[in-house]
């Protein structure tokens, strides 16, 4: 595969919008929907959990698909890599949505704050 011959850091915004395409593809799959739905399960939505029991699943998975595009196997390529689509979501709209999505199946959702923090005005 040519695309197996890309360095890390090399991929353009479409050769990236593949590979985001490919894993939220991985992610979805009914092997890693159960595992993914186990380790959420385990987390009960708390941050702290998710970081711990989520967040790895997440992670392997993700691993398994970005190897091909020569990152490496590891939690820096999947770091590598979340730095290259942080840059092309600034420039394309599609890669920002796909982004939103590949973090929305590993991060609870964030609910703010009350305003005025919950102190009463008099």
């Amino acid at each position: 595969m040519a695309a197996a011959q890309t360095q890390q850091g090399l991929l353009t915004a479409e050769q990236t919008k593949v590979v985001l395409a490919e894993v939220l593809k991985a992610l979805g799959s009914p092997d890693s929907e159960a595992r993914l739905q186990e380790a959420r399960e385990s987390a009960c939505n708390d941050m702290g959990k998710m970081l711990q029991f989520v967040l790895p699943v997440a992670t392997q998975i993700q691993q398994e698909v970005i190897k091909s595009y020569g990152f490496s196997n590891d939690g820096e390529g999947v770091l590598k890599f979340a730095r290259l689509v942080k840059v092309y979501e600034t420039q394309d709209p599609e890669i920002a949505a796909m982004s939103l999505k590949l973090k929305s199946l590993f991060l609870p959702p964030m609910t703010a704050p009350p305003l005025g923090g919950g102190v009463p005005s008099s």
